[in-house]
């Protein structure tokens, strides 16, 4: 007890010293009060055990005295973490609550998207000049008028000018007007609670074991994000659910080659000869039918049942499990898994060189077999030259070798290999820009939107074998292929719908975003991806470089969605559908995230593990919010197109 007593009393002056040299008035905190009286007491013990007195009174009075500490020490740590860790608490509510009715606005019109045409209409005019739109912009101005005048300490809404902080007030009451419009229009629309109630009558209507994974494995993600371990090691959580993904894509193709499973109806797009399925909860879609007569169960085309391409859906699942299993081991990351030996620490080892150069080659190779495929001659060409270009960087820089090349030669920054790849990207780029704008301008054939957009995927893929480290190369490689095996082996031939192939994008985008080495720590950022090509330093270029090189994975997973879609389904509605669920599945994670980091404040993790997880999901969502903007700019240029066309035609 004499042992226990004396550590508590330590522990207690030590936080005691710092509350005094933070806080003036720390004499009438309740925990120095506490702690004063604690003092007192162990001195009452003190004297009790100096006088041995061997009743059951000293061991009372220890027991009361070491309550006493503990309770001292927790008030006196919540003091400190009150006055050292000043939040700007109205500020973050504000943001919290912008960012909930986002979310709100978001989920209330999933009705409205999966319709035929998959527009969003968010009706402004009538909730902004309404009259709960006026008294809740009233309301809210006296709110920040009385937090302004009694706050004590500096607040950032505050500070602004009261016509910026009069825009902040008058965006969260037109906000709040919308989500009860949107939700007073959804109740009242009997259109859409007559579909609700036919589609549960049929049996198409019910969740697939694929998709029900995909919506359990995302929250089950989402609510992982409360617990410091899991942000650490998010890693692991990604890796378990694309496996798990992967066996339940095989589960079904085995179901549906031997099983004969035709007690699942499609309901799918019927435009072009590769069609991906769509929801059955369209406006068009009153009734789902069966397959008709000769047509193979579950959607699968009678051709991709026989032959080679029967075993290459079979084994589609395996080879893509097969190749996450090999990335895992490229790259060890988190906090327990960092230390540890890998394959990227083996190559990367200075007596490795020539494995590592050997290994580039190949890789570099396989990246122009899989890219060059959907491409014009002209770009096949510049695709090759930028990926030689590529291997020459390295080699200058001294990351790789040529057979040739001696050991020892000297090094440099490879500046002009560099910039001679740029110009290979940039003409890429413009190459697909061409044909995407001549698509939707002209309205041509939807075959050169493919193209253009397959073009814009392969400039940003030779972007992403000349940031991405050698050893990384690899990660690009196996991300083409897996995108392959998975179009031509699991979405073509089981038709998934919309929503299903968007999720699984999100997903391998994910996992790859951690297969090239990241983590939720601000210290794997590679900023050297900045400076390649740069003798000087520039903000923007470095930054977008910096960007892009880390989020190589959900950037080129987001890019193959938009030409898969675009390919393979019915161009305006599914591509609207598409940006719809990626926006949402990108949107529920941050807002999630944002409440919990903002009720965990006072973590001791706050900054070492939260915070740094909250800047990876904000420069996640602005990506992705850049990416749907673009697609759904191309969508709607391309919608005008067609009814420039249909006119012309009338």
């Amino acid at each position: 007890m004499r042992e226990q007593l004396r550590f508590l009393h330590l522990n207690a002056i030590q936080l005691s010293r710092l509350l005094q040299e933070n806080v003036p008035s720390y004499e009438k905190d309740p925990g120095f009060e506490q702690f004063v009286m604690a003092e007192k007491l162990h001195g009452n013990w003190v004297k009790l055990h100096l006088e041995e007195d061997r009743s059951g009174a000293l061991l009372n009075l220890g027991t009361k005295v070491a309550r006493q500490y503990l309770g001292a020490l927790r008030t006196l740590s919540l003091a400190l973490s009150t006055h050292v860790a000043q939040y700007d608490t109205y500020s973050m509510a504000v943001g919290t609550i912008i960012v909930l009715e986002t979310l709100i606005l978001l989920l209330l019109s999933i009705p409205q998207v999966l319709r035929r045409r998959a527009e969003l209409e968010v009706p402004l005019s009538s909730p902004v000049f309404s009259l709960l739109f006026y008294l809740m912009f009233l309301v809210l101005s006296a709110i920040h008028v009385v937090v302004c005048t009694s706050a004590e300490s500096s607040c950032y809404l505050c500070s602004l000018p009261w016509l910026a902080a009069g825009g902040v007030m008058v965006l969260v009451s037109a906000l709040l007007c919308v989500i009860a419009s949107a939700f007073a229009r959804m109740v009242m629309d009997s259109t859409f609670l007559r579909k609700v109630q036919q589609s549960a009558a049929h049996p198409c209507s019910g969740w697939s074991e694929v998709g029900l994974l995909l919506l359990l494995g995302t929250v089950g993600h989402v609510l992982s994000l409360g617990a410091s371990s899991f942000v650490e090691e998010e890693h692991q959580t990604w890796y378990f659910l694309v496996n798990t993904l992967c066996l339940a894509l095989s589960q079904e193709t085995c179901r549906s080659y031997f099983l004969g499973d035709d007690s699942k109806l499609q309901c799918y797009f019927h435009t072009e000869p590769g069609t991906v399925g769509a929801t059955c909860m369209r406006q068009d879609c009153t009734a789902c039918e069966a397959p008709k007569a000769g047509q193979a169960s579950k959607g699968l085309p009678s051709g991709a049942r026989g032959g080679h391409t029967r075993w290459a859906v079979l084994a589609g699942p395996w080879l893509v499990l097969a190749c996450c299993r090999l990335l895992r081991s490229l790259n060890h990351t988190g906090v327990q898994g960092a230390h540890r030996p890998d394959l990227s620490h083996w190559l990367t080892s200075p007596s490795h060189r020539m494995e590592l150069s050997c290994l580039a080659a190949l890789s570099l190779l396989a990246v122009f077999l899989l890219a060059q495929r959907g491409c014009s001659p002209v770009v096949k060409v510049a695709l090759a030259l930028g990926l030689l270009g590529v291997f020459c960087y390295r080699a200058a820089t001294g990351n790789l070798l040529f057979p040739w090349q001696p050991a020892n030669r000297g090094i440099s920054k490879g500046i002009l290999e560099a910039r001679f790849v740029y110009v290979f990207v940039l003409g890429i780029l413009f190459m697909g820009t061409k044909d995407l704008l001549r698509s939707q301008v002209i309205a041509a054939d939807f075959k050169v939107k493919t193209v253009g957009l397959w073009e814009l995927y392969s400039g940003l893929v030779l972007l992403a074998a000349l940031l991405l480290r050698p050893h990384n190369l690899p990660v690009l490689t196996f991300s083409l292929l897996i995108q392959t095996i998975m179009t031509k082996f699991i979405w073509k031939p089981l038709r998934h719908d919309v929503a299903e192939i968007t999720v699984m994008h999100y997903w391998f985008g994910q996992a790859f975003f951690y297969f090239q080495g990241n983590s939720n720590n601000i210290a794997t950022i590679d900023i050297s991806s900045g400076f390649v090509g740069l003798d000087t330093y520039m903000e923007i270029p470095a930054t977008f470089l910096t960007v892009f090189g880390t989020y190589v994975g959900p950037v080129l997973w987001a890019g193959h969605l938009a030409h898969f879609l675009s390919a393979e389904a019915s161009g305006d509605s599914a591509m609207g559908r598409a940006c719809f669920c990626y926006a949402l599945i990108c949107s529920v994670p941050v807002a999630t995230y944002i409440i919990l980091v903002t009720s965990l404040r006072y973590h001791l993790f706050i900054w070492s593990v939260f915070s740094p997880k909250l800047l990876y999901e904000g420069m996640h969502l602005l990506i992705t919010a850049a990416l749907c903007v673009l697609f759904t700019a191309t969508n709607q240029t391309g919608h005008t197109s067609a009814w420039t066309k249909t006119d012309a035609r009338n």
